[in-house]
């Protein structure tokens, strides 16, 4: 096991929403569904959606240019770009190598990332370890989707959950018992089929009977999903907190995965955390998928509500299924 000389923190943070805003009532048009359904069952009131001809890179470039500006860090300086995604904008080249041509990171190598809600955790953890042991200074993280482009409109029990947006991290070194302290990453595999665009890759290609049979689209088992996440929530920020031996009283801050608010406030509930300290901005965007947690944290940093030395908490779940978390000790002087 190669030795921590470092610690790694978050040094800015940034965000990009589509300005498109389709909201419960827009819904109602061309679904089975009402604004009273919706909040009561997800705690969602609108969503982000961006437009035709948008690609997912386009937002992820804007949460990137607001992270390095927040950090006061140039884009030369990046020794590494991930990639948090489920919608990139092809399967090859990776979006992340997309990024770095466009941002001018001439000296950043730079990959996508496939955990789906989980990925921004994933993603930030693997950054850390890189700058941990002093193999890279800088790493930029992104979390961003495009949902909206694989959202079966017809179908009521998804078409209401998902939007559009992006948002992005700069890792770098920190001071000592700062950043990141711990991490918990996990998968379980036999889930798989709980969410899943069954026609997207060599198993089943994309062709005219798939898209004829809406295969190419996000198809989801709402019921087993929930009874999945309600458990990872709380049990993976849990597992973090044991690596360290911290008591979760400790906790000032729960960041989560923005998917139902039900979701949300059983692993408020058990952490024990009141909701007026977890950041909740589903009522807003929906879910974005990786997108959630970046975005979360990035709003409610530049809002302040983060003080130095503030433990803050990542808690996500997504396809595959999988599960992740991270305890960071809140390094940025806002």
């Amino acid at each position: 096991m190669t030795a921590k000389l470092y610690s790694a923190g978050i040094l800015g943070t940034g965000y990009y929403v589509p300005e498109k805003i389709m909201t419960n009532a827009d819904l109602e048009k061309i679904v089975d569904t009402s604004d009273e359904w919706i909040v009561e069952r997800t705690g969602i009131k609108e969503r982000r959606i961006a437009e035709d001809g948008v690609p997912m890179s386009d937002l992820a470039m804007k949460a990137a240019e607001s992270a390095l500006a927040d950090a006061g860090t140039a884009a030369e300086e990046l020794d590494l770009i991930i990639v948090a995604t489920l919608t990139s904008d092809r399967i090859i080249p990776s979006t992340a190598c997309m990024l770095q041509n466009r941002l001018g990171a001439k000296h950043a190598a730079a990959f996508d990332l496939s955990a789906a809600c989980s990925g921004f955790a994933y993603a930030a953890s693997v950054a850390a370890q890189f700058i941990e042991t002093g193999v890279y200074k800088k790493a930029l993280v992104i979390g961003a989707e495009t949902l909206s482009k694989y959202i079966n409109w017809e179908d009521r029990n998804t078409c209401v959950l998902f939007g559009d947006g992006a948002g992005a991290a700069v890792l770098g070194q920190v001071e000592d018992g700062y950043g990141i302290l711990s991490f918990d990453l996990g998968s379980d595999g036999s889930g798989g089929d709980a969410i899943q665009i069954p026609s997207s890759g060599s198993l089943m290609p994309v062709s005219k009977e798939s898209i004829d049979q809406r295969l190419n689209l996000i198809h989801m088992n709402g019921k087993e999903v929930f009874k999945f996440a309600v458990k990872a929530m709380g049990r993976t920020v849990k597992n973090s907190l044991e690596k360290i031996g911290m008591p979760q009283e400790k906790i000032d801050w729960l960041v989560p995965h923005q998917a139902n608010i039900r979701i949300i406030e059983s692993a408020a509930k058990r952490l024990s955390m009141p909701m007026d300290k977890v950041i909740v901005n589903i009522q807003k965007y929906g879910n974005m998928s990786a997108a959630c947690i970046p975005i979360a944290l990035a709003e409610a940093s530049a809002a302040k509500r983060f003080k130095k030395g503030d433990i803050i908490a990542l808690s996500g779940f997504g396809a595959g299924l999988t599960w992740a978390s991270c305890i960071i000790r809140w390094s940025k002087e806002d």
